[in-house]
């Protein structure tokens, strides 16, 4: 039977050029200690070993936290360490195909930047979707901010869990969560707290707090 997915709170994003010298495992043991229950393995360029060694480390902490723990990208990647699932872009391998490799019981998320992507996504499947980027941002090439109209639209008009992503920071929380999002994902304004679990607690309750 596929776990019951917890889309709620902060959703934790793992990318080590962020993350002020700090390993995926410090920042994943900080971030399941305070709360986080989804957290996306996103590193890109690290050797394929390093991936592999690290994300068996990563699975293990999920695990025992009770956490969703997702692959970007990835899927063999996945496969391996018997993660949750993937988080797929718009130019990444096509959803059909990987539900075919995956199976029924693993999470597939998908990456929308539009009204057309997200519905697209729904149809296809897909068990949650990235809504985004709502604000500039510099961590990825995402393109163009596609704003809060957008993110109401998915709140208000699509029956999917959501998470919203892109230049979210601890200043523009509260526009977003008021705009319909009952999860976010905050990369380098929180990877590059000083102390990112006092962070983390200040975000979780900010959220709490505004979504009542």
């Amino acid at each position: 039977m596929k776990k019951r997915l917890e889309l709620t709170g902060i959703y934790g994003i793992l990318d080590e050029e962020f993350s002020c010298e700090r390993s995926n495992l410090e920042i994943a043991s900080a971030m399941l200690a305070e709360g986080v229950r989804i957290i996306q393995y996103r590193e890109k360029s690290k050797p394929a070993r390093y991936k592999y060694q690290q994300c068996l480390l990563l699975r293990e902490l999920t695990r025992q936290a009770q956490a969703t723990f997702m692959i970007n990208d990835d899927v063999a990647l996945a496969q391996l360490v018997d993660a949750d699932g993937v988080h797929l872009g718009q130019d990444d391998l096509p959803m059909a195909q990987v539900r075919e490799l995956l199976g029924p019981e693993k999470f597939i998320g998908v990456s929308t930047h539009s009204p057309r992507q997200a519905k697209e996504a729904v149809a296809g499947g897909a068990d949650y979707i990235g809504v985004g980027p709502i604000f500039h941002t510099t961590t990825k090439d995402a393109g163009a901010p596609v704003g809060l109209e957008y993110l109401e639209y998915v709140a208000t008009k699509l029956a999917i869990p959501f998470v919203a992503i892109g230049g979210i920071t601890e200043d523009n929380l509260k526009q977003v969560v008021a705009s319909g999002a009952g999860c976010a994902c905050l990369i380098s304004d929180l990877l590059g707290a000083d102390n990112m679990q006092a962070k983390l607690r200040t975000l979780q309750t900010q959220m709490k707090k505004i979504g009542g």
